[in-house]
């Protein structure tokens, strides 16, 4: 659906994303994780056509995302992003529709249709911000922004969806509600997503594949069990970690582990 091929990415004379090769395939969830500056929203950045890379080639469906509009992408990959920008007061439900309008025919006020309506209708549920619908974003919280920027995102129905730090300023709640809405979308639209979090012990319950990057570039990959060993992470995070099995799911749980920590 989505493919990477020597991607790089420079800002003046900074590598940001260095010689990346990555393919999303429909059902999978695929999280990068790595430390700060690895270049990870970098590359969600250039996998949408937001920044040009320097060189390499990516492809939507077999065709090169540089001969394709922005319409085109639009209805393909949807993205949330770790900031977005309102320019003016918008209500939670205006601001989801906004996600229908690559599919509209005409412009202007009014382009919505019923069959828009009923999208964001059933994804401000599934996002549980139905009492909110009505609110200005500017309004929200940092966690119901989350919620609406991840509404938004679904309401487009786009098969490829590259989220940034989704679960942020989330609680555990809805952590959970969203992880599970990207996972059925996979499982039941054959939707790919491509996650950027911090998250490891998060990443390593829902994704299918890992993705490890520092300074640029893609130094580990695989599932979540051959790609969180102790040895690996730390020489990419540079600290002694402790790997163990989840109580529940039986998948890698990843626990850092200081010398200053002290046993009561």
């Amino acid at each position: 659906m989505l493919e990477a091929r020597n991607l790089t990415v420079a800002y003046d004379h900074r590598i940001a994303v260095a010689d990346l090769s990555l393919t999303l395939k429909p059902g999978e969830i695929t999280a990068i994780i790595g430390p700060n500056g690895a270049g990870k929203s970098t590359l969600l950045k250039s996998l949408n056509g937001q920044v040009r890379p320097s060189s390499g080639t990516i492809f939507l469906d077999g065709q090169p995302l540089e001969k394709l509009n922005r319409r085109s992408i639009s209805r393909r990959i949807a993205v949330v992003a770790q900031e977005a920008e309102l320019r003016f007061p918008v209500t939670v439900l205006e601001f989801v529709l906004g996600g229908r309008f690559a599919w509209a025919t005409n412009s202007g006020w009014g382009w919505e249709t019923e069959h828009d309506l009923q999208i964001a209708d059933a994804v401000i549920r599934e996002t549980e911000l139905s009492e909110l619908s009505g609110r200005l974003m500017n309004e929200l919280s940092g966690g119901e922004r989350q919620r609406a920027l991840m509404a938004r995102a679904l309401a487009t129905e786009a098969p490829i969806l590259l989220l940034d730090e989704p679960t942020a300023n989330l609680d555990l709640s809805h952590q959970a509600t969203l992880v599970a809405l990207v996972r059925n979308r996979c499982d039941r639209n054959e939707a790919a997503a491509l996650v950027v979090t911090h998250d490891i012990n998060l990443a390593a319950q829902f994704a299918d594949n890992l993705l490890l990057m520092k300074e640029g570039r893609a130094v580990y990959s695989g599932t979540p069990e051959q790609v969180l060993q102790p040895q690996i992470l730390q020489d990419v995070f540079e600290v002694k970690v402790l790997v163990d099995a989840h109580p529940v799911t039986g998948g890698p749980r990843v626990t850092p582990v200081h010398d200053s920590y002290r046993h009561p």
